[in-house]
Parts: C-alpha cells; structure tokens; sequence
C-alpha cells in the first residue's frame, strides 16, 4: 500500500507540476480582423510555437471547449505571425465572434479561453481601413475627429477623401486606399461577369502563341473560381480539322480581315492545334498605378503558360515588340523542371536580352502550380514592387527611366519612351487579363526536350507532331483564379 501511495504522489505531482508550468505562460491575446469585401482574419505574433489552432462560432457562444464553426490548426509561421485565414465568411458590422486559440511552445500546450470579439470595421488585405462606397469604416487607430460627417448622416463617420496617385478611366477623382476594382467570380454563368470581356482570336505577335482563344468549354465558373482548360481544337470538330479552316470574323474580338479571326491551313503552317481561353477588362475597366491582388492557381502541364497581366489599353507607343509594355503578376511555366521559378514584372521588349531583364524571380520550395497562392503587384509612378503571399520577392526601379536601360541592351524603339515620364511605356491606362497560353516563341529557349524550334517556320506543326510527349502531362491544367482585387495607392 505504501508503495502504491508513492506512486499516486508522484503522478498527482507531476500533473500538479505541469498545471504550475501551463499556468506559467500566457497565449498571446488573438488579432482579429473583418476583410472587405469577405473575409475573417485570426493571427497572432510567433513565440517558439510549432502549432497555433483556432477555434470559434459567429454569433453563437461556445459550449466549453467545443471545435466549433472554425476549427483549424495551423503549422506554419508567415512573416512573424501564425494566421488562420476564411475567406468565403461574410461579415458585417455588429457581428459577433466567440473564440479560443491553442498554441504549442517547447512541446507543452497552452490554451487561451473565453475570447469575445465584435466587428466594427472592414480592413483591406494588407490591414488598413476599407474604403466602402467612398467611406472608411472606424479604424482604432483613427479619432473620431479625424473623420468628417455627411449631412443627415450622424451614425456614420465619413473619412475625408485623400486623393491618390491613381487614376481610373471614367472617375474624375479615386480616395487612397479604395477598393477600385472587385471580382470574386461568385457567379454562376460566365454572362454574368459583367466587368469582362472574352477573347475571340487568334493571337499573334509578337509570341504567337499555338493555341486560339474561344470561350465555350475553355471557360467556366466552379464554386466561387474561375477556371479556364486547354483543349484540342480537334476534340471540338473532327481529326484532321487542323488542316482546315477556321473562321471566327462573326464574332471576333481581334481585327477583323487578319489572321486574327481567320485562318487557312497551308501546309507546314496548320491551324492553332489548342483551345484555351482568356478574359479581359479592356472595355470595362481601366486605370494607371494601383496595387493588384490575384488569389489564384496557376496551369501544370508542359509547355502550358499562364496570363495573369495587365496590357496598354491604347498601345500609345506602339503595338508590336511589346512597344507600350506589358505586366505580369505571376508567370511560372507549366513544365515541372520550370514550375519552381515565379516571375513578376514588366516586359519591355519581344526580345532578349531585354525581354526578361527586368523580371524579378523567385524560386518555391514546391512547384507554384501545386496549389493556390496570393499574387501582388504593386504599380506606382516611380517603380513597382511585387509580392507572393504577402512576401516582397522584388522591387523595380526606372532609375532615369526605362528607356536608358533599354538603349544599353539594344532596344530600338526605346527611344519612343523618352516622351514619357520615367515610368514610361508603364504611365498609361491598363486593362487586367486572365488567360492561358500554350508553347509560342519566345517564353520557352530551345532546349533538347523542346519538340519546336524558335525560329522555325515549322514550329508550330512540330509541337503538335510531338503531342504524345506534352498531352499526358496536361492531367492538372487548369488555371483557377480565386478573385482580382484592385486598390488605389
């Protein structure tokens, strides 16, 4: 009996112990934030933890210790702090969360209970006070007599507007800091998109790309994404079509009378053997210098290539060579021995060295096209900076002006630049796009693997004699694109 009363002691003491080091140490108090338009943020600052979990109800007290509506653990630190992320809730002022985190440090769990919190504002992604119809919810970091009220208008504190540096086609004045442009492909047909435009074409220089933009079953809306699939133009008619022809003129959105909307087979020089899709926002939206937001998944599959850009609405200083410019937002080839480099900033010419000299790099632990991640871009009037899930990967700097660095690398219609301010051709109106490219001749350098060469007026029919080499790759090539937020700066 003595000996059972000793080991009884020891356990009560051990746990006694434990409860004195639980009690020890205090979970650091939970950041919540309501993002605009949808969206619940939870995160709190890394301590040495190796777990953070989160676990609530909306509107809805907890029962103890209950998973509840949320219930999620989260394994990885991001920029300092363990986050849990809903993006689809949505939230309005009033609404109230009941909560408890969990975290893991030194191999000891620690618990905080009975967290209450209730929106009283909408933040952007990056933290700072939406801008909703023109006015800034109440931020805790800004005095109620910072804000100014409309007439008649005594429950709702309205910001004075700062004007910003961007500006929208359209708009006599943009706030900084407003939500500009929105789309969260909540729809369920493709008609209603209305701030979009599909392609109808065959897209040209200078890349010519092997693939023709049509959107039926090239372009779909899944469950709050946008999902645009390559195809085999013969999948869609018959074998053989590829030697045929291919009239788009009634309904194309290229220039009509151009290889653009009609094309004639000629021997070596057969039809676009691809179908993929591309929607854009040139007749509907917009604007010069801004940030830009793309929650997306991009394509896997050889040779497959994703358009996520912004184009020149006008092509003011010209429209070949990439003569007025042209943004990408995330650029990552569908090949995996490529898909591990994301590349992010402007092209300035068709051409090397020129072409990815300004690109900025960043190379993933996994291939980018395993899942989804959040692409940036911030546009300004004196350079831009470009982001991958919150993280900086790149800053470029126009220094004097692009086209001083383009005359060294031997660009000649740089010089059509100099008119411009330093941001030149990038001090226009640009227009967003999403689409999906397939090989071309300029993304992809010659290498043995590839089936086509660059300068080869083959290089097309090449490429579709090899299909049996690229086509069982194509098991996950869809690019599914969450939503596109745009915000002034």
């Amino acid at each position: 009996m003595a000996r059972q009363f000793s080991i009884v002691n020891v356990i009560i003491t051990f746990f006694i112990y434990c409860d004195i080091l639980i009690q020890a140490y205090t979970v650091p108090p939970a950041k919540l934030e309501a993002i605009y338009p949808q969206g619940l943020r939870v995160s709190v600052p890394d301590d040495g933890f190796t777990l953070f979990a989160f676990h609530g109800n909306l509107n809805e007290e907890m029962d103890g210790l209950e998973a509840g509506q949320w219930a999620r653990d989260i394994t990885k630190v991001k920029d300092g702090r363990w986050t849990f992320k809903d993006k689809n809730v949505k939230l309005k002022i009033g609404d109230k969360i009941y909560f408890w985190t969990y975290v893991i440090k030194n191999g000891l769990g620690y618990r905080q209970d009975n967290g209450e919190w209730t929106v009283t504002e909408f933040v952007n992604e990056d933290g700072s006070p939406a801008i909703i119809d023109g006015q800034q919810t109440p931020s805790p970091s800004v005095t109620t007599e910072q804000y100014t009220t409309k007439p008649g208008q005594t429950s709702q504190p309205v910001p004075t507007c700062v004007q910003s540096q961007t500006a929208v086609l359209g708009r006599n004045s943009v706030c900084k800091g407003e939500l500009i442009f929105s789309e969260e492909f909540d729809k369920t047909n493709m008609r209603d998109l209305s701030s979009w435009n599909s392609e109808v074409k065959f897209p040209q220089e200078p890349d010519y790309p092997f693939n023709v933009y049509m959107p039926d079953h090239t372009l779909r809306l899944d469950n709050g994404l946008l999902v645009i699939s390559p195809l085999l133009l013969e999948s869609l008619h018959h074998e053989g079509f590829l030697n045929e022809e291919l009239d788009l003129s009634n309904i194309c959105t290229g220039l009509i009378g151009t290889r653009e909307c009609r094309q004639v087979a000629s021997g070596a020089q057969i039809l676009p053997p691809v179908v993929t899709g591309k929607i854009t926002t040139r007749n509907k939206f917009n604007f010069k210098f801004g940030r830009v937001e793309v929650r997306a998944k991009l394509p896997s599959g050889s040779w497959l290539l994703p358009e996520i850009t912004l184009e020149p609405r006008d092509s003011v200083y010209g429209n070949r060579y990439y003569e007025s410019g042209l943004m990408r937002i995330a650029f990552a080839k569908g090949n995996d021995i490529y898909a591990k480099k994301l590349y992010g900033g402007p092209i300035l010419s068709d051409s090397e060295p020129y072409r990815s000299y300004l690109m900025k790099e960043k190379i993933g632990i996994e291939n980018w096209n395993r899942d989804f991640h959040n692409y940036s871009l911030v546009w300004k009037p004196d350079g831009m900076q470009l982001y991958v899930d919150g993280e900086l990967y790149g800053t470029i700097d126009p220094g004097e002006g692009f086209y001083s660095s383009a005359m060294q690398q031997g660009v000649q219609h740089a010089s059509l630049w100099a008119r411009g301010s330093v941001m030149a051709p990038l001090d226009k109106l640009f227009y967003m796009s999403l689409g999906l490219r397939v090989g071309g001749i300029h993304d992809f350098a010659d290498v043995h693997e590839k089936p086509w060469r660059n300068k080869n007026n083959k290089a097309m029919v090449n490429f579709w004699n090899a299909k049996d080499t690229w086509f069982p790759t194509w098991y996950d090539a869809d690019m599914k694109i969450d939503f596109v937020r745009i915000y002034a700066l």
